[in-house]
């Protein structure tokens, strides 16, 4: 466990939570597995499937090294002890994106609280409203709930009321000239 429970990272892409989450359709169960930077709480990567296999997981991983681009070795990729965080794919995923994989401790959601309101605001806000009778029904309100409400516009009091790509904009470190 390389966090113990300190949820503050200094900057962007230092620290990323992630977890995983289901939700039932009436052709079943639609998972999500999401990346959040603790700097922000904003989402940086996800996958969505109809299944929690290894896949699910190293391809939401995949999605935030691409669009964030972490430096080697300074960003904690902090999960629970789920089988799909502790496969040979998703360890495989960590190394060649040199990021420093950490686990909180085995039963205790307190371990990974900011991936864990995450998933609490989606069930409130999206899942929690509506009833969901197609698999790619949800995928696609999951889809638009974190890229035109959460990321853009959802407001957290972490971040003094901004919502996340608003706090990363205002608090961009600078780069040398």
């Amino acid at each position: 466990d390389l966090v113990n429970r300190s949820f503050d990272p200094e900057g962007p892409d230092r620290l990323w939570v992630m977890d995983v989450t289901e939700h039932r359709t009436d052709e079943g169960k639609v998972y999500l597995a999401a990346v959040v930077d603790a700097w922000s709480r904003r989402v940086v990567g996800w996958s969505i499937a109809d299944h929690m296999r290894a896949e699910l997981v190293a391809d939401a991983l995949q999605m935030a090294t691409w669009r964030r681009q972490p430096p080697e070795g300074q960003t904690i990729a902090h999960s629970d002890h789920g089988s799909v965080y502790t496969s040979w794919l998703f360890g495989s995923r960590l190394r060649s994106a040199g990021l420093l994989g950490s686990m909180g401790t085995i039963g205790d959601c307190f371990d990974n609280s900011v991936a864990e309101a995450f998933f609490s605001s989606l069930q409130r806000e999206l899942l929690d409203q509506h009833h969901w009778t197609s698999r790619d029904h949800l995928a696609q309100a999951i889809f638009e709930w974190i890229d035109t409400w959460y990321n853009p516009r959802r407001r957290h009091s972490y971040n003094g009321g901004l919502s996340p790509i608003d706090y990363d904009t205002a608090n961009a470190p600078l780069t040398p000239t």
